[in-house]
């Protein structure tokens, strides 16, 4: 099975030396993340492609599609039957033929349009070939007839030199540039729409996105976040390794409430995160911070009071959300998979203005700022975890130790906690046990789904969720385990 990688627009107008480099990075990405799938994937870079092969294997060819729509760089992917010939001039007859068996029954009862990309010399045209093959097509299978406009199925071929690729399906990219490709930044996230969004369209451009959160009090939140940061990583990002960076804010709250006057809370607040965030940002030599601020969503966001948030830091802040309506916002999060995230997030703020100020003044914020023991800030950031990204739930203190069971027991019920576009990606199926479908954001809410006197297995692709979740009911007194299976 081969796939054909076509690059992001913006990447072919580059120069010659900067387009080689981003395409054997997207190259080198491409093969860090298929080969987790499939260690034995072969990926070769081209000029004007990249080819990914596989062995003709119809799950596998889905999983691997379905990878590639999520690595940066990448316009669209054509899984393509390629052919080649000596003399392709006199090979149409051969062509039209392996065109017909590659479509199979497809064309059945429907309408039809043939079209051809052509590269290199040849000594006939695109239409004359395309005309070919729909004579053919229409003498040779039940489809309906030729529609050029509209028709049901669109047949695609493209010709390079003496190469011939029939397309059998189409998956459009993120686009956006290869990842590493671009300077990496310090992403500030909550978990909410916003954060999450924010971060994805940073990966998306290609950008290496570390993420930060300040932890205002919440255990819970703070898992919340992390759960929601491995899944950006894992589904846009996987690539590159990234931090995970909390810093613990509940002494910087505290404070706030204390000696700032309740209109300047928020804006004093923000200020404070981005003090800490650059210097997150220097010490891992980090380029830029991203936040998920749009322009007056709540009264810290206004043009002024982002002004005056913006004074206390030198490094470049990026607010790709800046101009977005939060439909639109909650909108992607749903097509990014993060909406669920977000509505389940538990959340622990205490600095909730009352009459907060829409236009504050920079003199005024300041001289609130006078009473402020900075100490507890410099404090905060010397306190503040850093760990990779991957192992943030291996790192999540645990209540009790759960036990990891491969083979299930019939009595056993099985709980698949992957979030649901996992599951229809690579449903679950087993035979002999009952299997519920619970994602892991919404298991503490649907609780009295679970038999007190039945053992539960948790799944997911790692376990590594599971594992988390099932100490945590435990500890409750849930009778729980996790499944891996062998």
């Amino acid at each position: 099975m081969k796939f054909i990688v076509k690059f992001f627009p913006e990447i072919t107008i580059k120069s010659r030396p900067v387009r080689q480099r981003l395409v054997k990075q997207l190259r080198r990405n491409i093969q860090v993340v298929l080969r987790k799938i499939y260690v034995d994937t072969k990926v070769q870079g081209f000029w004007d492609k990249i080819e990914v092969r596989i062995p003709d294997d119809e799950a596998l060819g889905e999983r691997i599609a379905d990878a590639l729509q999520r690595v940066p760089g990448i316009a669209n992917v054509l899984r393509v039957q390629s052919y080649e010939f000596e003399h392709i001039d006199k090979a149409f007859a051969r062509i039209a033929e392996l065109t017909i068996a590659a479509l199979g029954n497809s064309l059945e009862g429907k309408s039809f349009a043939v079209r051809v990309q052509r590269k290199g010399q040849h000594g006939f045209s695109s239409l004359e070939l395309e005309r070919y093959i729909g004579g053919r097509i229409l003498q040779q299978s039940n489809a309906k007839g030729v529609n050029l406009n509209a028709p049901d199925v669109l047949v695609k071929l493209e010709v390079c030199d003496n190469t011939v690729y029939v397309v059998e399906s189409r998956y459009e990219g993120l686009g956006g540039y290869p990842m590493g490709s671009q300077e990496p930044v310090l992403s500030l996230i909550s978990g909410g729409f916003d954060s999450s969004v924010s971060s994805y369209l940073t990966m998306k451009r290609g950008i290496k996105t570390h993420f930060c959160f300040f932890n205002l009090g919440g255990a819970e939140h703070e898992i919340g976040v992390k759960q929601v940061s491995l899944y950006l990583w894992e589904q846009y990002s996987i690539s590159h390794r990234v931090k995970f960076i909390s810093v613990p804010f509940e002494q910087i709250v505290t404070e706030i409430l204390a000696k700032v006057h309740h209109s300047h809370m928020g804006v004093v607040l923000k200020r404070m995160m981005m003090r800490a965030a650059e210097k997150i940002a220097s010490e891992f030599e980090l380029e830029a911070i991203v936040t998920g601020e749009s322009i007056a969503q709540v009264s810290s966001q206004t043009l002024t009071n982002l002004n005056v948030i913006d004074q206390v830091c030198e490094r470049l802040i990026l607010r790709p959300l800046v101009t977005m309506d939060k439909r639109d916002i909650i909108h992607l999060a749903a097509e990014i998979g993060t909406e669920e995230f977000a509505k389940n997030m538990p959340e622990y703020c205490s600095v909730i203005s009352v009459r907060p100020t829409t236009k504050a003044n920079l003199a005024r914020i300041e001289e609130e700022e006078h009473h402020f023991d900075f100490t507890l800030l410099d404090q905060a950031i010397a306190a503040a975890k850093v760990m990779p990204i991957d192992s943030v739930m291996q790192r999540q203190q645990t209540i009790a130790q759960v036990d990891i069971i491969s083979l299930p027991l019939v009595t056993d019920v099985v709980v698949d906690i992957r979030h649901a576009d996992e599951r229809e990606k690579v449903p679950l199926v087993l035979t002999s046990n009952t299997v519920l479908e619970i994602a892991f954001y919404e298991l503490m809410s649907a609780l009295d789904e679970l038999t007190p006197t039945t053992r539960h297995l948790l799944y997911c692709e790692q376990g590594t969720m599971s594992q988390l979740h099932a100490s945590h009911l435990k500890s409750m007194g849930y009778d729980v385990a996790v499944y891996v299976p062998a």
